[in-house]
């Protein structure tokens, strides 16, 4: 680990340096610069060095705003953090991201949906986030678990690679919680990627929860309720990924269980039902907003002719005749063309107007 990461981790510990203002200070200096503007509230040698021993102790890696390895996800996010504590994998967010989150106290039904799903899309290269917390949580990455097992065993046999775990939890690295999920924490941080935004040795406290779950809504592309009550974590995860303009889906439960009470309003608010991993899927084909640049995608690539078709509408809506005007092209051609984009996932259309979904092809 290079010294600036080392520093960072130690500014991470101060504790009247909160988080913002220690983004604010590493977002314009190093973290050498930022130990020499804070004097004396800096960290001293002896404080850097226990952090090491806890780093090493701990086999984690640090990043910080202003590395070269920080998460691209995270840089233009509304409260990212300054630091961040890992094990794992960094890579693995090039991955198509799916969470998944719901209540503790999960029914048999919900652990078997939450399990099931992560399976079926860890089979189709979807990486899964969660907070690895009791119940849905820590299910859904039960199901990556036994995907990722069956696709070792097949080896050579399946081409094609799984979608990996990623969690982000609430206390240091080093303080399993619940302490029920410390094989989980191993499976995931040797499989995908662990983070956290506390330094080592921080106890998993209340109002740690919610600043987790922002930078588990950042990480995701969707976000999948299973069974959630009308308040709680799973909630303000939801309200996290909606500030981010982030697809938030839900599984229908009964409405006489006050564990889908919070999925249920979801519903009822819009939000769109998940009965299986092929509605997410579909999802993830038809936005690709918060599609990292080098992820694959899995849409059909438009023939030469549809990507000029195309090019005549970035950064706009358009209706039929502006694009007729501007391509010069027959009607029905151009009416078949926008008909194969849609069904692909190329295009949509919103009462007339045409808009291009997704990056550039």
């Amino acid at each position: 680990m290079n010294r600036e990461c080392l520093l960072a981790a130690s500014l991470s510990a101060v504790p009247r340096l909160g988080t913002r203002r220690l983004s604010a200070m590493l977002a314009v200096q190093s973290p050498s610069q930022a130990m020499e503007m804070l004097g004396r509230e800096a960290p001293n040698v002896q404080d850097i060095e226990v952090m090491k021993q806890k780093l090493n102790d701990g086999e984690m890696s640090v990043t910080y705003i202003g590395a070269s390895d920080y998460p691209e996800l995270l840089l233009d996010d509304v409260a990212r953090p300054s630091v961040l504590f890992y094990r794992g994998d960094l890579e693995v967010l090039h991955q198509r991201r799916v969470g998944i989150v719901g209540t503790r106290s999960a029914t048999a039904a919900g652990r078997y949906m939450a399990s099931h799903l992560a399976y079926d899309l860890s089979e189709q290269g979807v990486a899964i986030v969660s907070g690895l917390a009791r119940g849905i949580d820590a299910w859904g990455h039960k199901g990556v678990l036994l995907a990722l097992d069956r696709r070792n065993k097949l080896g050579s046999a399946r081409d094609s690679q799984c979608g990996q775990p990623i969690a982000v939890v609430a206390s240091g690295l080093d303080v399993t919680y619940p302490k029920e999920n410390a094989d989980l924490w191993r499976f995931v941080a040797e499989n995908g990627l662990l983070i956290a935004e506390s330094p080592p040795g921080t106890r998993p406290e209340a109002f740690r929860f919610p600043l987790r779950n922002r930078i588990l809504a950042a990480l995701c592309e969707v976000l999948v309720v299973i069974e959630s009550h009308a308040r709680g974590g799973s909630m303000i995860t939801v309200e996290e990924a909606q500030r981010r303009d982030i697809s938030v889906m839900a599984v229908p439960g009964s409405p006489r269980s006050l564990s889908s009470a919070g999925t249920n309003l979801l519903l009822q608010q819009g939000c769109a039902p998940v009965v299986d991993a092929t509605d997410v899927l579909v999802a993830l084909g038809l936005d690709n907003r918060r599609n990292h640049p080098q992820v694959f995608d899995s849409r059909r690539t438009p023939s030469a002719q549809d990507q000029t078709l195309l090019s005549h509408m970035r950064g706009e809506a358009v209706t039929l005749d502006q694009l007729l005007m501007r391509t010069s092209t027959d009607l029905v051609q151009t009416a078949l063309a926008l008909g194969r984009l849609e069904s692909e996932g190329w295009v949509v259309n919103n009462a007339g107007w045409w808009e291009v979904l997704g990056r550039s092809c």
